[in-house]
């Protein structure tokens, strides 16, 4: 269960981390508050918002850490991390920003992640 727990948890933490990457370059502009603040303006909106990025994902990887009793190695915790961060970017990217279309060559590029995912979690 922690294993679920942690993956749930790092997809908040991706959420968060999106919005505070990339939100200001396409969705935030449509505010008028927000178009109006200056470059440290717009840090510090993006700092606030990774706070909470930090909220779940280090409880997530605490959770999910061999460790600590959880299921995970660091490398694994590691790519399933990276997997959510690109799978949270592409779906905010197609469906919330609605900058970019999802490609043939994202897919296989989401493929060849899902490669890594089973090399890594591979027993040698």
């Amino acid at each position: 269960m922690k294993g679920v727990y942690s993956i749930l948890l790092l997809t908040v933490s991706n959420l968060f981390m999106t919005f505070a990457w990339y939100g200001h370059l396409h969705l935030f502009k449509k505010m008028a508050w927000f178009a109006k603040l200056g470059i440290f303006g717009v840090i510090m909106v993006s700092w606030g918002l990774a706070l909470f990025e930090y909220i779940f994902q280090v409880p997530a990887n605490r959770l999910g850490f061999a460790g600590n009793g959880g299921p995970f190695s660091l490398f694994q915790l590691k790519v399933i991390q990276e997997v959510i961060t690109l799978t949270v970017f592409a779906l905010c990217t197609v469906f919330v920003f609605k900058t970019d279309k999802l490609a043939w060559n994202h897919v296989l590029g989401f493929a060849l992640l899902v490669a890594a995912v089973y090399v890594i979690f591979k027993k040698w």
